[in-house]
């Protein structure tokens, strides 16, 4: 007859056998997922190579310049000259970082009066805290 002692050991082999077989499907789906992702990166990075390829066919200068002698006349292109050229420094303030204009203000010299830099501080903190609020993620662009 079964000894206290077998029947456990029956219970404790026929546990053990539960949970290495449960291991082991675990093993094999992350080797599934494992191998599934790695696909999917051996697709982007055969995607990105087509895209270099494709850049570097559009941006052939003989065929920009063969674009250029088409289509000169209807986009009336010319050189740029060194002198168009401009640090950022040189570039005009942005329409949103203009002071602005009170027509109360009686001193028409073209400096900024206290009130115009107190309303023009005041609309780019606005500004930034509607930025700040935005959610921003991947893939919607706001």
């Amino acid at each position: 007859m079964f000894r206290t002692l077998d029947i456990i050991l029956v219970v404790v082999m026929t546990a053990v056998a539960a949970v290495t077989y449960t291991i082991k499907h675990q093993a094999e789906l992350k080797l599934e997922e494992v191998r599934r992702i790695e696909t999917e990166i051996k697709l982007e990075r055969d995607t990105i190579d087509l895209l270099r390829a494709d850049w570097a066919l559009l941006t052939q200068p003989s065929r920009l310049q063969a674009l250029i002698d088409t289509y000169k006349t209807e986009l009336q292109l010319e050189p740029t000259v060194s002198t168009q050229l401009v640090q950022p420094s040189e570039l005009p303030m942005l329409k949103a970082e203009l002071p602005v204009f009170d027509p109360a203000d009686e001193d028409k010299d073209g400096k900024v009066s206290p009130k115009e830099a107190k309303a023009h501080e005041k609309k780019m903190e606005e500004a930034a805290r509607l930025e700040a609020e935005k959610i921003i993620t991947g893939s919607v662009k706001p």
